[in-house]
């Protein structure tokens, strides 16, 4: 039999027969594999290749796509250079808890993989970063350069305090990955370009006046018609979100203000003490009377403006030191300084560090009476005259006691606060769930506030790490005391979460009556709006606005001439609506509407269009606005090229490792 089994299968058909059959079995082994291995990457981007942009994603034909994966350290890294940058931005504002959440991972997430995106889509094109592109961008980065010029010890130092340390190929390959991922942003951002003509026209539109006419229509009787159980319910339902009830917390905190401390003042001998061990700083520094005359020049002048604006300044200078010249005069007369010119020159008294380096230095190295010869500097040459000179002199104890009474106090109020401030905390660290047993040892009052929603400001909420603190998750979830947080210098708060209340809706009966009024509100609001409509196509079949405003006994229309836009004359929604009216024809108007806040609407008419005026705009405005506007497009250009690329691609997101 096993015999009979060999003869079978040893043919040419027997083996094309087993061979088809691995190849079925191969995907289920290979697909088992891929199942059971751990995902451990935020994101995968698989690409065809360039050679077959069709070819199938399914095995074995997958092995011919790229892959490109950004990994969970990646995300990690980018993360957490975002956050920096945006507390740094916003401060105290900053919103830690709001800024985990999974929208804002997936956003940045969705930077990373699009520049991988265009990584995969160059290296397709054929486009790559060479050697000499990769040493450029090292040599040029400010951290690596010594007095503006690429220091190999600096770039060495450098990468060997980095966390965890990199080798120069690490940093290379690093430095690689991020031009090729940036190379398509590059090419498009070069490419990108306004024409001259695209760039008038548009700002013809952005800098054009229009002069409008409007009328304010009063608003009409408010609606007191009944509001049936179904109206009241399909209001309710349809608005929802309306009626809930904000996320609250009651808290109970401890306030600990330098300013409110019982600091016994320092006596006599302690200050008198402190002015003996200080004595070499309460010295009064010498001080210089002087006069000068600038002849100016900038620093970006020609060599023939500057070598005669020296000239100016030495001839003025034979003029000072001749006999019996008066050097105030001279100053009125000849002196570019508009501060001291009126005055003949003087700068009164001046002690060291007050002018720049160059005049300074001449002018402490005068003798009374002298004049210096001309000195430059960034503003011109100057001619110094030093009149009289104040030696440095000690001050007393009387001159600088108030000051170090100051100084002494703040400085007993601060070690008093810290003193206290260390205190509370280690009272609180041996029982965290308690605040009023640690505030009760150090005869501290607790306070009360609550309930308080999140957009509430009264008393310490007015502080945002304090906010963020009251609805911190792990504060209301273990109810343990908070660390000090800082609300001013030497004043800090610590704080409980004694209650929380999270977002819920209101039931019906609850809001029952702020539902029919609002319902009375939409009506009163519709009937305003019917009856605009209805003076609207009035305008629109050929009347005034003049003449529809007298036959409501309306003041005649206010005129406004020249609005431009973004002007908020009279609103902000007025004036949107006003620019985008169309174009009246010649000898005619362009009516329309606008609702403003509180429901008031005004009727107008747009009877006057004027481009703006490029004549008057210098040629430097309209190039930088081209050159913005093709930044602009570039970036745009770029969005859609990049979402047009990711459709030939595979993108996978792996939420659970961000």
């Amino acid at each position: 039999m096993l015999q009979a089994i060999r003869e079978k299968t040893s043919g040419w058909i027997a083996t094309v027969i087993l061979g088809f059959l691995a190849l079925l079995l191969v995907p289920f082994g290979i697909s088992q594999y891929e199942v059971q291995r751990t995902e451990d990457y935020a994101a995968r981007i698989d690409a065809p290749p360039s050679w077959w942009p069709s070819a199938p994603s399914w095995w074995p034909l997958s092995a011919l796509w790229e892959h490109e994966e950004v990994t969970r350290d990646e995300f990690r890294m980018a993360f957490e250079r975002a956050r920096q940058q945006q507390r740094a931005q916003q401060g105290d504002a900053f919103d830690a808890k709001g800024f985990e959440s999974a929208e804002t991972k997936l956003r940045i997430l969705d930077q990373l993989v699009n520049q991988r995106v265009q990584k995969l889509s160059a290296r397709a094109a054929g486009v790559s970063v060479s050697d000499a592109m990769v040493r450029k961008e090292i040599m040029d980065i400010p951290a690596f350069q010594v007095d503006g010029k690429f220091n190999y010890e600096r770039y060495r130092l450098a990468l060997s305090s980095q966390v965890p340390q990199q080798t120069e190929k690490q940093f290379e390959a690093l430095v690689r990955q991020g031009l090729e991922g940036s190379l398509i942003n590059v090419a498009i951002g070069e490419s990108s370009f306004y024409t001259p003509a695209e760039t008038d026209r548009l700002l013809k539109l952005m800098y054009e006046t229009r002069d409008a006419s409007v009328v304010m229509l009063p608003p009409p009787a408010a609606d007191t018609a009944p509001v049936s159980e179904a109206e009241i319910k399909k209001w309710y339902d349809t608005h929802a979100s309306a009626y809930r009830a904000p996320e609250t917390v009651s808290l109970e905190y401890v306030e600990i203000n330098a300013a409110d401390l019982d600091v016994p003042p320092p006596d006599e001998a302690a200050l008198m003490a402190r002015f003996e061990q200080e004595k070499k700083q309460f010295v009064q520094q010498e001080q210089r009377l002087a006069s000068h005359i600038l002849i100016q020049v900038a620093a970006d002048a020609d060599a023939a403006t500057k070598k005669a604006a020296e000239a100016k300044a030495r001839q003025i200078y034979a003029q000072a030191k001749a006999p019996g010249a008066d050097f105030a005069a001279l100053a009125r007369a000849n002196s570019d300084d508009p501060g001291s010119k009126a005055a003949g020159g003087d700068l009164g008294w001046n002690t060291k560090g007050v002018m720049v380096p160059e005049f300074d230095k001449v002018l402490f190295a005068l003798k009374p009476g002298e004049i210096s010869e001309p000195v430059k500097t960034e503003f011109g040459w100057h001619i110094i005259q030093l009149r009289e000179v104040k030696s440095a002199q000690q001050q007393d104890f009387a001159a600088v006691r108030e000051k170090l009474l100051r100084e002494e106090s703040e400085a007993a109020r601060e070690r008093a606060f810290n003193d206290l401030s260390g205190k509370l905390v280690d009272a609180i660290l041996k029982n965290p769930a308690s605040l009023q047993a640690a505030a009760s040892e150090l005869k501290l009052p607790v306070r009360t506030l609550g309930p308080v929603a999140r957009n509430a400001n009264e008393g310490i909420l007015a502080t945002a790490a304090v906010k963020r603190q009251a609805f911190d998750e792990a504060r209301i979830q273990d109810g343990t005391v908070s660390d000090p947080i800082e609300i001013g210098p030497n004043h800090s708060v610590l704080l409980r979460v004694t209650a929380h209340t999270p977002e819920r809706a209101l039931p019906l009966a609850t809001v029952r009556d702020q539902v029919i009024a609002a319902v009375h509100a939409q009506r009163t609001q519709a009937a305003a709006e019917k009856d605009a409509d209805a003076l609207l196509a009035r305008l629109r079949a050929g009347e005034t606005l003049a003449q529809v405003a007298a036959s409501r006994n309306l003041p005649p229309p206010n005129v406004l001439p020249g609005v431009q836009r973004g002007m908020p004359v009279p609103s902000p929604e007025v004036s949107d609506a006003i620019f985008a009216a169309p174009v009246p024809a010649a000898g005619k108007s362009s009516p329309g509407k606008a609702t403003m806040p509180g429901g008031t609407v005004a009727l107008f008419t747009v009877d006057k269009v004027t481009p703006g005026d490029l004549a008057s705009m210098p040629q430097a405005q309209r190039d930088r606005m081209r050159d913005q506007l093709a930044n602009i497009a570039a970036d745009e250009e770029l969005k859609t090229l990049v979402t047009s690329l990711r459709k030939g691609m595979k993108v996978k997101i792996v939420e659970r490792n961000l």
